[in-house]
């Protein structure tokens, strides 16, 4: 695995403020990126791809995932640029470190019903 950028102290907080809920939250944060990283391979034009980056970028954030954020706000950034050759490789990264953090995430679930 990776060196992931995960803030544990936003993962205990949310914990902390979520009590029941916090497994849901985790559930609903893995379903949603599923579905924005879907419209960053999917998106038509440079708009769709910065909304989704942006969106994505704020719900990492908000769920700590600290790295992911910031290749999402790095996308964001790069699609105000044109032309926009070479925006495979961050979606790409995007990728590799969503998988990571997809499964950190599923091990926390896990941990949080086992508890």
């Amino acid at each position: 695995m990776s060196d992931i950028q995960i803030d544990r102290k936003v993962l205990s907080d949310l914990q902390v403020v979520m009590e029941e809920g916090y497994q849901h939250l985790l559930e609903t944060f893995l379903d949603d990126s599923e579905k924005r990283l879907a419209q960053l391979h999917e998106a038509k034009s440079a708009e769709e791809l910065s909304m989704a980056a942006h969106s994505f970028k704020g719900s990492s954030s908000n769920m700590g995932a600290l790295a992911l954020a910031e290749l999402c706000r790095q996308l964001e950034e790069r699609v105000k640029q044109r032309p926009l050759y070479g925006i495979e490789d961050l979606i790409n990264q995007i990728d590799r470190e969503y998988a990571d953090v997809r499964q950190l995430y599923r091990d926390e679930c896990q941990r949080v019903a086992a508890g």
